[in-house]
């Protein structure tokens, strides 16, 4: 039997929320692609910044676009789909946890 361990080391920790939003290249790190990538998750409707009005070289995003960051970039890792389907099946679920969320309630 063959087992496989995985070391991890944390250098650096960084907070992010409405206090400690990620600027567009840091969000692009933290999921391991470009910054251009970033934007189309804007344009397909997936993240917001916080301050849409601002340039786009100065968006910054809080913790709710890194975490659909992550998992728009696991569906097209692991299912091979394009932004705007990522978009749509992340939308979908988020449905579906609402409306299980007002069936619990009733």
């Amino acid at each position: 039997m063959n087992i496989r361990q995985t070391t991890v080391t944390i250098a650096h920790c960084t907070p992010v929320d409405e206090l400690h939003p990620l600027p567009a290249s840091a969000l692009a790190r933290a999921v391991g692609d470009r910054v251009e990538w970033v934007f189309e998750l804007v344009e397909a409707g997936l993240i917001a910044p916080a301050e849409p009005a601002a340039p786009r070289e100065q968006w910054v995003f809080h913790g709710e676009a890194l975490g659909c960051a992550l998992q728009a970039r696991r569906l097209q890792r692991d299912f091979g789909v394009g932004v705007d389907a990522a978009a749509l099946i992340i939308d979908l679920q988020r449905e579906v946890r609402r409306l299980r969320a007002l069936l619990n309630g009733h």
